[in-house]
């Protein structure tokens, strides 16, 4: 098996162990304020590294280009308070016009 595999693998029993400790611990344990300001930032944190990592990443490289510029756009798209859906398509739209930019 090679090294790859072998950490998805511990990554998989990590995720699996730590599900199966969430449902053995005490309800008093998992309704504790702070326990639960934890778990909401670790969301937004993880769900931020997604987006990033999403938006910039190019095999092992960093890249900037119509994703980027689709990001933007989503991101003033969200600020206007536009719906999920509109957010989506000014994303989309906005990465179709970068790179048709970029090959004509």
């Amino acid at each position: 098996m090679s090294a790859l595999w072998s950490w998805i693998v511990l990554a998989g029993l990590a995720a699996f162990l730590l599900k199966v400790i969430g449902f053995l611990l005490p309800r008093r344990m998992l309704e504790h304020p702070a326990l639960i300001d934890i778990a909401a930032t670790m969301t937004v944190g993880l769900l931020s590294a997604l987006v990033m990592v999403s938006a910039f990443a190019s095999d092992t490289r960093l890249a900037v280009d119509a994703r980027a510029g689709a990001l933007l756009a989503a991101v003033v798209a969200l600020r206007l308070r536009a719906p999920f859906l509109v957010v989506v398509i000014v994303g989309a739209a906005t990465a179709a016009l970068v790179r048709l930019a970029q090959v004509g």
